[in-house]
């Protein structure tokens, strides 16, 4: 009976302990700050292109009124700051701080601010508009909301450079904390689960078992931006890429984790989605999951590499013994005792 309770006991201590190790270890914000940036810009393209239509998406004699919206959501309730923008005027006035908290955002000024207020205001536009409600949106949203969580303006921000003036240090800091660690754990697992929601629904379709589903994709005139209808002359390829597309996305979240298997997962995303934002017309979806995947690579990486593109971008190592941000870092251990005063050697 002894021996049991001691086998559950270290389970226990185990599970919890690697609990903790994947959630709350300090890590560096680089990789979220890169995320930020190219979240940020692509918020503000976004909201640069409902521009083009903004009054007939949102205005007061809109394609979709309340009724409409209520009509296309009838089991939720569902909130938007636009239905209380009763004149045009105000429309443009709400949209132009829009695109400066979007801009904010990619900038890393008053970054965490940024990020709630462009979160809410993707949701509130996506809540007015559900008939136009894309997967674009739902990634926009998706990662704003968790760069509210984490440190995304301690690196490569506005934020920064005002932190380092202020304090007179230079920028060899690495800053690490464990709401960034939090923040990229929270993508990673959500990319998870949307994936494989992703790769089981395609698997209630026949066209995903016989092999066909991208020659249907492909020969859609809708979605058609590359003509990709010579593959009538491949059908094995085709099979073949219609295979390995949903035994990716069922695999991901699988295969993602392991250090072994995740460069070959990665590589496998870059043409997939790139097969979606050249070939299928939607170039802002495939680029914002890229986005999403960088949650996967490290930080040391992600500074080494914008480091061989710019020097300035790599400023920060990685190294230990650059000293923590202390305005961004957080608690490195998780209830850990007192520190015991080591003895100092007799002389």
């Amino acid at each position: 009976m002894n021996l049991v309770h001691t086998y559950l006991s270290e389970m226990r201590q185990q599970a919890c302990a690697g609990w903790n190790r994947f959630w709350f270890t300090p890590a560096d914000a680089a990789t979220l700050a890169l995320i930020r940036i190219l979240t940020g810009a692509m918020l503000l393209y976004t909201n640069v292109v409902w521009m083009l239509e903004l009054d007939s998406f949102f205005g007061q004699q809109s394609w979709c009124d309340r009724a409409c919206a209520a009509i296309t959501q009838p089991d939720r309730s569902v909130w938007s700051v636009h239905w209380i923008l009763q004149s045009n005027g105000a429309l443009w006035c709400a949209h132009g701080v829009v695109l400066a908290l979007c801009a904010m955002l990619m900038v890393g000024f008053c970054t965490r601010t940024a990020a709630i207020a462009a979160w809410l205001a993707t949701v509130s536009m996506a809540n007015r508009v559900p008939l136009a409600l894309f997967g674009l949106d739902q990634l926009n949203a998706m990662l704003a909301m968790y760069l509210m969580i984490g440190p995304a303006g301690a690196v490569w921000s506005i934020d920064r450079r005002l932190l380092d003036r202020q304090s007179r240090c230079g920028q060899g800091r690495v800053c690490s904390s464990v709401s960034a660690n939090l923040a990229i754990r929270l993508i990673q697992v959500h990319l998870c689960v949307l994936y494989l929601a992703a790769g089981l629904s395609k698997l209630q379709g026949p066209s995903w078992w016989n092999g066909t589903a991208l020659w249907q994709a492909a020969a859609n005139l809708e979605y058609q931006s590359i003509d990709m209808t010579w593959l009538v002359h491949w059908p094995l390829l085709v099979n073949l890429a219609t295979h390995v597309t949903v035994a990716w996305e069922v695999s991901y979240c699988v295969l993602i984790w392991p250090r072994l298997t995740r460069p070959l997962v990665l590589v496998l995303a870059i043409p997939l989605h790139l097969g979606i934002a050249f070939c299928l017309g939607m170039t802002t979806f495939g680029l914002i999951m890229l986005v999403a995947n960088l949650a996967f690579i490290p930080p040391s990486l992600v500074r080494n590499g914008l480091a061989a593109i710019a020097p300035r971008f790599g400023a920060g190592g990685t190294s230990g013994a650059a000293p923590i941000d202390r305005q961004f870092a957080e608690p490195a251990r998780l209830n850990a005792g007192p520190v015991v005063p080591r003895r100092k050697r007799a002389s």
